[in-house]
């Protein structure tokens, strides 16, 4: 049986993250990808010039097109924009099989743009996060889905953690890689577990889709029928070869991509 994976998204232009990462993922990790676009960006390293949402009818039509036909192990959400695309995409959710859900909250581009209205916000949270197996904010977005400050360390990032659980989140992965310190400490949370994941922080500009890159790559573990906490670790060890490779590559002028296929490339 062929592990499949979809990703529902934004397009990145440049190439680095979004929908593009996520399929470079799942093709990196041997999982065959489908793709559901919720968003156009006119994007590159440096920065987005424009967002163009796609129609609510549209995305809802790409996902019973992607649904009707192919066996789903599980599914990747990223940047939707705009509350009447979370509504059409819960309504997706409802009424196929789409497989275990990992929600990445997508709010602000590595360089800083704003992909998503305020307004969006608490609708994503309120309609999307019951239905998905795992959130995976990083420490920016967890603080504006809380309305809080940023968390500045273990103790805070377990608080806003349990916190996003009590918004009716199954299970969260806090990401620190926004965070100080050596390592880049990951935290996962469910009912049932808790567990960090650390690994040592890199000294890179070249990190432009690495939250895409590593919900994808937990969506790809959980289509390949590990469970939550080994996709996790898995996602993680992936992505931290990603961006260590990523000098290896010359990608525009700013903040360039990981290296999804450097386990492929160097051969």
């Amino acid at each position: 049986m062929t592990a499949i994976a979809v990703t529902i998204a934004g397009s990145d232009s440049g190439g680095g993250a979004g929908i593009q990462a996520d399929l470079k993922t799942f093709s990196a990790l041997g999982v065959y990808g489908a793709s559901v676009i919720a968003a156009l960006t006119a994007q590159n390293t440096r920065t987005v010039t424009g967002v163009h949402d796609v129609p609510p009818a549209f995305v809802r039509a790409q996902m019973d097109a992607v649904y009707g036909d192919l066996a789903v192990g599980a599914t990747k959400i990223g940047m939707l924009s705009n509350p009447a695309v979370i509504e059409a995409v819960a309504g997706g959710l409802d009424a196929w099989d789409t497989g275990p859900v990992v929600l990445d909250p997508v709010m602000v581009t590595t360089s800083g743009a704003k992909l998503i209205a305020d307004e969006a916000v608490e609708v994503l949270a309120h309609t999307l996060f019951t239905r998905a197996l795992l959130v995976t904010p990083n420490l920016h977005e967890a603080a504006r889905l809380l309305d809080e400050p940023v968390a500045d360390g273990k103790a805070a990032m377990e608080r806003q953690a349990d916190a996003l659980l009590a918004q009716g989140a199954r299970g969260v992965l806090l990401k620190g890689g926004h965070g100080e310190g050596p390592t880049a400490a990951d935290l996962l949370v469910t009912p049932e577990l808790r567990r960090w994941f650390e690994a040592p922080r890199l000294d890179t500009p070249n990190t432009h889709g690495t939250g895409c890159t590593l919900s994808s790559a937990i969506a790809a573990g959980l289509a390949r029928g590990l469970d939550l906490e080994g996709s996790v670790a898995a996602a993680k060890a992936y992505l931290h070869a990603a961006i260590a490779a990523s000098d290896t590559l010359t990608i525009g002028s700013g903040h360039g991509p990981v290296h999804h296929f450097h386990a492929i490339w160097s051969r």
